[in-house]
């Protein structure tokens, strides 16, 4: 094999298998050093090799540790083979130098540290050397492509990445998501969303492992993060740092809020996030499967802030009590749906702001004085009451007799 023969090799597994120039090129001087230690050197040496690409120049050197007198073992103590004590070796010369040894091939060589000794070079190998030099090269290809793709998805968590259903299986879907499959299991999936073969999903990053086979790769729909890293896609005000998401609440499948804010000059948070007619939560929205989002305004005024959460439900007024405890009063027309199906936006309300919500209906206008006056009822009560009143305009009246009309007489003429 000539220069160019291994020049091409070089670049073209770089190519293929997105690995550094550098690491090849290391991994071919490994198989070198392998395939010269089998037919030309010993069972204990450690060899290296060098190969120069632009000269073409292939050197070999055995490499052996440097060690003192005091650090090898004794009779006594090589005949014990339980256990070797920390700090000391078991000699054997062609692995180990001794520093005197040492300082003859380089003065300056301390002890612990590795002398390398030239060899002859050589350029037949036999079959079986050939054989192991290619098993070392396909061996560290392929663990260098593992290590490659690991490194790549790692800095990738986090982030958005588009995936092809390779196939799917009872809990859990395989996506293409380039040089390896990503999995997206099935508490990460969105709720009554399906799979079909070929089709493409936009999938979050959510952790890479290390495995035996190859790097694994977890996927995720239902985090919440998801939804941000869409609306950084759709938003260039978010990418640009002027429009902030400060929180994110989330029942995948069903609804979610966003609580946002900006810092910028002219700058409507909620505004720049829906779009011009809506077009940018709409595009989320569309990638959600048609989950709903509430796109409130943050506020350090947690009293505020609070409030806002409860949209599209007006507040009237919001407590703060001790035990991290919030009272919110809405009119009695805003009590189901500061509420929400199944108590779903005050669920997600509490979620975003991080304290417990307590929602009460507020009756207002007296009769007597004609002034308004707040009278605080818990939901469950006024629910009572405007039951009993139902009830009571529901009972027939009784039926009174109509009165006979009394015709006056006129008075006779005398």
């Amino acid at each position: 094999m000539n220069l160019k023969d291994i020049k091409l090799i070089v670049a073209q597994l770089a190519q293929e298998k997105g690995i550094p120039e550098a690491k090849v090129l290391e991994t071919i001087e490994a198989a070198f050093a392998s395939a010269y230690k089998k037919d030309y050197g010993k069972k204990a040496q450690k060899i290296k090799a060098k190969f120069d690409l632009k000269t073409g120049d292939l050197q070999f050197w055995q490499v052996k540790l440097v060690v003192d007198e005091e650090m090898i073992l004794s009779e006594e103590e090589s005949n014990d083979t339980t256990k070797i004590p920390e700090g000391k070796v078991r000699f054997n010369s062609e692995r180990h130098i001794l520093l005197k040894d040492a300082k003859k091939l380089n003065p300056k060589i301390k002890v612990d540290e590795e002398v390398e000794i030239s060899l002859e070079s050589k350029q037949d190998y036999g079959r079986i050397a050939a054989q192991t030099a290619k098993q070392v090269i396909l061996q560290s290809i392929r663990e260098a492509e593992k290590e490659t793709i690991f490194e790549e998805f790692k800095t990738k968590e986090g982030e958005i990445v588009s995936g092809i259903v390779q196939r799917v299986e009872k809990n859990s879907v395989y996506f293409d998501i380039g040089k390896v499959l990503g999995i997206l299991p099935r508490e990460e999936q969105i709720p009554g969303e399906f799979y079909k073969l070929g089709q493409r999903f936009k999938l979050l990053v959510l952790k890479v492992e290390k495995s035996p086979k190859e790097p694994l790769i977890f996927l995720s729909r239902a985090f919440p993060k998801f939804i941000s890293k869409l609306f950084e896609l759709e938003v260039p005000e978010i990418t640009a740092g002027q429009v902030n998401i400060k929180a994110i609440a989330r029942e995948p499948g069903s609804r979610a809020k966003i609580a946002v804010a900006s810092d910028a000059e002219g700058i409507d948070p909620i505004g720049s996030v829906v779009g011009q007619r809506g077009t940018r939560v709409m595009a989320v929205i569309a990638e959600l499967g048609g989950e709903k989002i509430d796109i409130i305004e943050y506020s350090d005024d947690t009293a505020k802030f609070i409030k806002n959460s409860l949209s599209p439900a007006k507040v009237l007024e919001v407590k703060i009590e001790p035990k991290n405890k919030a009272l919110c009063l809405v009119l009695e027309d805003q009590l189901s749906l500061a509420i929400g199906r199944d108590g779903q936006n005050v669920r997600l309300a509490a979620k975003l702001t991080g304290w417990k919500i307590d929602i009460r209906a507020a009756e207002v206008k007296s009769e007597e004085t004609g002034t308004e006056e707040k009278t605080e009822k818990k939901a469950e009560e006024k629910t009572e009451e405007i039951k009993k009143e139902e009830s009571k305009e529901t009972k027939p009246k009784k039926e009174t007799k109509p009165k006979k009309e009394v015709k006056e007489e006129k008075p006779k003429k005398e």
